[in-house]
């Protein structure tokens, strides 16, 4: 697994704007979700290449045995398919934008992306 971190030499200052504007720009359909201190989500998978990318707290993330805490500006791409486990940890909520693939036919149904819940 590899963690991607923004770069603010080439990218500019962290906001929620920008990531977004830059997973856009990688070919992503974004959408921003929040989560509370303590929530978890239990082994899972999803039918669609996604980016889990944090734009403020702190997320732990394992995929295959390996294991990542993602703080703002952190992202990792979670293959179509590949079973992993997330939590948030600490004591302040985490937003993070959640990217899939983007699919020409989706502008006419919607988005597409949806945050899970805890």
């Amino acid at each position: 697994m590899q963690v991607r971190r923004w770069n603010a030499a080439a990218d500019g200052p962290l906001t929620e704007s920008a990531l977004r504007q830059k997973l856009e720009a990688l070919g992503y359909v974004v959408a921003r979700c929040e989560y509370p201190p303590g929530a978890r989500f239990p082994d899972h998978a999803h039918g669609v290449d996604k980016i889990d990318a944090v734009v403020s707290g702190r997320f732990r993330l394992v995929i295959a045995g390996h294991t990542a805490q993602l703080g703002p500006g952190d992202w990792v791409e979670v293959p179509r398919g590949r079973r992993h486990t997330a939590a948030v940890i600490g004591d302040e909520p985490v937003v993070c934008l959640d990217a899939i693939r983007r699919d020409p036919g989706l502008r006419a149904r919607g988005s597409g992306v949806q945050c899970p819940t805890a």
